[in-house]
C-alpha cells in the first residue's frame, strides 16, 4: 500500500493530474470557511458522489471546478470510480468502506494543503 505522499508524487507526475492547481477563489473559499469545514465538504462528496456501489452518471458527478474539493478530486484521480479502479484498483460497483472513504478524504485533503503551502497560505 502507497503511502499519500508516495500517490501525491505519482499523481504530479501525471501531465493531467499534475495540471491541476487551486485558484485564488478556491484559496479564499478554504480561507473564509477554513479547512474543517472544506474536509467535512469532501467527505459528504465523497459519501454521497463516490462510494456507492452504483452511480448513475459515473464518470461525470464530479465537476472541474466550483469547489477546491472538486479540483482535489481530479488532482488526486478520486472522482469516479473509473479513476479510483485505474489507480487505485478500487473495484467498481462495491459500497466504500467508511475506511476507504476516509483515506480518500485524507488524500483529497493532502493535496489540497500541499496547494496552499506552494501558494503561501497561512492557517
Amino acid at each position: 500500500m502507497q503511502t499519500i505522499e508516495q500517490a501525491l508524487d505519482k499523481l504530479n507526475s501525471s501531465k493531467f493530474r499534475g495540471s491541476f492547481r487551486l485558484s485564488q477563489k478556491d484559496i479564499k473559499y478554504i480561507r473564509e470557511k477554513g479547512l474543517d469545514t472544506v474536509r467535512s465538504h469532501a467527505a459528504d462528496f465523497v459519501r454521497e458522489r463516490l462510494a456507492p456501489s452504483h452511480i448513475p452518471n459515473d464518470g461525470r458527478q464530479t465537476p472541474m471546478r466550483g469547489h477546491p474539493v472538486f479540483v482535489a478530486q481530479h488532482a488526486t484521480a478520486c472522482c469516479c470510480r473509473g479513476c479510483l479502479c485505474k489507480w487505485y484498483r478500487v473495484p467498481p460497483h462495491t459500497q466504500l468502506s467508511p475506511s476507504q472513504q476516509e483515506k480518500i478524504v485524507n488524500l483529497i485533503m493532502a493535496w489540497i494543503e500541499v496547494q496552499l503551502d506552494r501558494a503561501g497560505y497561512d492557517n
